[in-house]
């Protein structure tokens, strides 16, 4: 950072800042869970000599209970630094692009598509990240086609890649005036974003770039010009949109930012499919492979099918406290041996 031209490259200055930051919290975290266990062990070896101490026994019990106290808030943050241990996959401390989109379930899947956005949101929120909602294709009907949110903040990748999958929602649906059961679903893209971790070449040929009105909110100047971008990747049939700057030309490097994280990807996947095949791993993940049940009725039950953790509780899941999820993918992983 004391070079003179260590800002010359804005991006590779900020990813160098940013891992600055993060190195001295896990260095403060470390510092810190120390701390609490030396305080842990004083207030034991004073609780040992409590009747020296002329101490009566509800005294003595508000102590245990303020230890207990201390024990299990130590507890909750040792678990946190052996989760960020986890993260050790070559992406999991960049930023995440995640992308919603609505599936087979006609409006149902669409108002499914939106709860998972604003589910994902309150995460988020809940972490401390930073989130920009850069595309958003409004339906007529209920909810939301397809949303696509830029996530910023300490190893987001490493937190939501485990939520990259097809999601299953069974309820009594809203739209059915029979009051029908119904099951839709939905699918949820994470990938990292990248600056100068770039490693696939695209041919400006293989783009075909449109413009159109955004139909989202921002703005009179937003609604009357041609501001959004589409950009789809002929080779690949890849498709990316962005139209919530105010400006086309943003809204295309914005574009293009994600369209390179997904490219990213799936030449990884691909080479991992490859390496799969030969090892005679037939395993693939496809639309119709739910990664993760929600199920409203008749009885309430989240459910995750990789690791079968689940919980009862579907008002806190949809509220965004998807750590137990999350965790346990993670953990999974780790004993498992994927590095993603």
């Amino acid at each position: 950072m004391e070079k003179p031209d260590f800002w010359n490259d804005q991006d590779k200055a900020t990813a160098v800042l940013r891992e600055k930051r993060s190195v001295e919290k896990k260095l403060k975290a470390y510092n810190d869970v120390n701390s609490a266990a030396d305080d842990g062990e004083a207030m034991l070896e004073l609780l040992s000599e409590s009747e020296d101490q002329g101490m009566t026994e509800d005294e003595l019990s508000e102590e245990l209970k303020a230890l207990d106290k201390e024990i299990s808030a130590l507890e909750n943050r040792l678990e946190e630094l052996r989760l960020e241990t986890l993260l050790s996959g070559k992406y999991d401390g960049n930023d995440a692009i995640v992308s919603i989109h609505a599936g087979t379930g006609g409006v149902d899947a669409m108002d499914w598509a939106e709860m998972l956005l604003r589910m994902y949101l309150r995460y988020c929120e809940q972490k401390g990240f930073k989130t920009d909602v850069v595309d958003l294709q409004n339906d007529t009907a209920a909810g939301i086609k397809s949303a696509t949110v830029m996530v910023s903040g300490d190893n987001a990748y490493g937190y939501l890649k485990s939520e990259n999958g097809v999601h299953r929602l069974v309820r009594i649906s809203p739209f059915n005036s029979a009051g029908k059961r119904q099951t839709s679903f939905a699918a949820v893209e994470v990938v990292p974003q990248l600056g100068d971790e770039l490693e696939v070449n695209i041919d400006p040929q293989d783009l075909k770039i449109d413009t159109y009105r955004s139909s989202g909110a921002g703005g009179q100047h937003v609604n009357t010009t041609d501001s959004a971008i589409r950009i789809t990747h002929l080779p690949t049939n890849t498709v990316v949109t962005c139209q919530n700057e105010r400006s086309q030309l943003r809204n295309k490097e914005v574009a293009m930012k994600i369209l390179i994280a997904k490219l990213t990807k799936m030449a990884e996947e691909e080479h991992k499919e490859n390496l799969n095949e030969l090892k005679g791993d037939t395993g693939m993940v496809t639309w119709g492979a739910q990664i993760r049940s929600y199920v409203f009725q008749p009885y309430t039950m989240v459910k995750d099918h990789r690791t079968g953790a689940e919980t009862g509780n579907v008002n806190a899941v949809m509220d965004g406290d998807l750590d137990l999820f999350i965790k346990a993918k993670l953990s999974q992983d780790a004993r498992e041996g994927i590095n993603q």
